[in-house]
């Protein structure tokens, strides 16, 4: 499997709140996006604290099966959320602070557990067709499946930035986490708000469609596009190629 990633301030912010990480215990691997939520209020702390401590955790003991990943993914999130909430208790500036995780963990042949919480996405490329596998925890997104407005109007909203879900908010920190089987040449994109609410889906589809370019110069041609369209927040992907036949 080819993967690699890339993170950037963007254009409008002043530091990024972004957080990534790609590790490898044997033949897994767990690669994990945080976007912090809080401003000046430790936002950057949060992503910060949430993916290291997804990550000592992956390296001491890694889930083996789907079920076991999905239930790792969701015990590591609310350790992670019970972490949040004590320190933002601790310190006047951590009050408020979250994040927003996308995660993947790779347990070979082919097989990919995803989980997100807020509106950090996952999308599967198959068959030359770009499909987002996470559903957005926004209150934009719950109007759009309602019927109150479309998808265009949602791109535009002065209410987009408002998720419904996050780690560290509240007491609970639920997240979706499903199962999927890649196939030779499929890939699978995460990223960021940053990404996804600057750059169109189809152009997202023609990047990750190019044959000629690599997974490096993917995530560094998206964080491209996304700063071309404005950058108006920090912009973090993930690309991962399968580049193998199932067993």
């Amino acid at each position: 499997m080819k993967v690699d990633y890339l993170s950037d301030i963007g254009r409008q912010r002043s530091q990024n709140q972004d957080r990534v990480a790609l590790l490898k215990n044997g033949k897994r691997q767990l690669a994990v996006i945080a976007d912090g939520i809080g401003g000046n209020r430790g936002g950057d702390v949060a992503a910060e604290l949430t993916v290291q401590l997804l990550g000592q955790n992956f390296s001491k003991s890694a889930p083996k099966t789907v079920k076991h990943a999905k239930k790792w993914l969701q015990d590591q999130v609310t350790l992670a959320n019970q972490l949040l909430i004590k320190k933002s208790h601790e310190k006047i500036n951590y009050q408020g602070m979250g994040t927003t995780m996308v995660a993947a963990i790779f347990l070979g042949n082919g097989i990919v557990v995803v989980a997100n919480i807020g509106d950090s996405r996952g999308y599967i490329l198959h068959d030359h067709e770009l499909t987002q596998i996470t559903n957005d925890h926004s209150l934009v997104n719950e109007l759009v499946k309602n019927g109150d407005i479309t998808e265009q109007q949602a791109r535009r909203s002065p209410q987009k930035n408002i998720i419904t879900r996050a780690i560290g908010i509240s007491a609970d920190a639920e997240i979706d986490v499903n199962a999927f089987t890649l196939e030779l040449g499929d890939q699978l994109l995460l990223c960021s708000d940053g990404l996804s609410k600057m750059v169109e889906h189809q152009k997202l589809t023609a990047i990750l469609l190019n044959k000629d370019a690599t997974v490096t110069e993917k995530c560094q041609t998206l964080v491209e596009q996304a700063n071309q369209a404005g950058g108006l927040d920090n912009i973090t992907v993930l690309v991962s190629e399968f580049d193998q036949e199932r067993d």
